[in-house]
C-alpha cells in the first residue's frame, strides 16, 4: 500500500471582472460582464468567462486561448482559427470568437486587458510557464500512484 499523496494546494491564479460590449450584426452594442482568468494550472492560456444568458442554452461560457495571443492582439491584428484579436483605435481591443454556432465580436477596454495581462505576468513570468504540475498529476493518475 502506498502512502497517500499530499493534496496540492490550490494554485495561485488571477480573476479580474471586465465589462465588455458585444457587437451585434446590426452594430448595436450590448453590455456584458465577463471575468478574465489566469491560473498556474494552465500557464500558457487565458480564459474569458461569460455569464449565463450569453449563450442560447443560458449556460456559462468560457473561451480559452493563448496568453501570447492576447499580448499580440493588444498591439496588432492576431489570431488563427477560432479566436482573433485586434486593436480598435487606441482605447479598445476587439476579440472575435468563432464556433460552429456562429461568431461573436466583443469590444474590451484595451487598458483593462493590458492590466490583466501584466497581472498574469506576476503570477507566472513570461517565459516561466511550465506544464510540470499537470504532467505530474497525469503521470500519477496513469501509474496509479506508483
Amino acid at each position: 500500500m502506498h502512502p497517500a499523496q499530499p493534496a496540492r494546494p490550490t494554485p495561485p491564479g488571477l480573476e479580474q471582472p471586465a465589462r465588455a460590449l458585444v457587437i451585434t450584426p446590426d452594430y448595436e452594442e450590448i453590455a456584458v460582464r465577463t471575468t478574465l482568468r489566469y491560473t498556474t494550472e494552465d500557464p500558457f492560456a487565458v480564459h474569458i468567462d461569460f455569464p449565463p444568458g450569453s449563450s442560447d442554452d443560458d449556460a456559462n461560457v468560457t473561451w480559452t486561448f493563448a496568453r501570447t495571443l492576447l499580448a499580440e492582439g493588444l498591439v496588432t491584428p492576431a489570431g488563427i482559427g477560432d479566436v482573433h484579436l485586434w486593436p480598435c483605435g487606441p482605447a479598445h481591443t476587439v476579440v472575435e470568437l468563432r464556433s460552429p454556432h456562429g461568431m461573436a465580436m466583443i469590444r474590451f477596454d484595451a487598458a483593462t486587458l493590458r492590466r490583466f495581462l501584466h497581472r498574469s505576468y506576476a503570477v507566472v513570468a513570461l517565459g516561466g510557464e511550465t506544464l510540470e504540475p499537470a504532467l505530474d498529476d497525469e503521470l500519477a493518475s496513469l501509474l496509479g500512484g506508483v
